[in-house]
């Protein structure tokens, strides 16, 4: 089963998604923008730009360490949350 964590940015809904497979995915509006297959490299990487308000672009990474469960994402460069995902629920993903 997937580990899906949402959050929100202003008025959007977005989510990131650890996949039974071992990908990594972003949604917005449940919407999937980006996955990243798992290669064993760290950290996974995902990204989305969004126009929020007329003209106004925001970028939105998160960054996934499989190794320690670290999950990061950030808004034009400034964080936005950070977080321990919990090893059992990714464990059976790692290549």
């Amino acid at each position: 089963m997937p580990h899906v964590i949402p959050f929100k940015h202003r008025h959007k809904s977005l989510a990131i998604q650890l996949t039974q497979d071992g990908g990594l995915e972003l949604y917005l509006d449940d919407c999937l923008r980006k996955r990243r297959e798992w290669t064993g490299k760290e950290p996974q990487y995902v990204w989305t730009n969004v126009e929020l308000e007329w003209e106004e672009h925001h970028y939105i990474e998160a960054r996934f360490w499989r190794s320690t469960g670290a999950l990061e994402v950030t808004v034009n460069g400034e964080p936005l949350m950070s977080q321990v995902v919990n090893h059992d629920s990714v464990q059976g993903n790692s290549v």
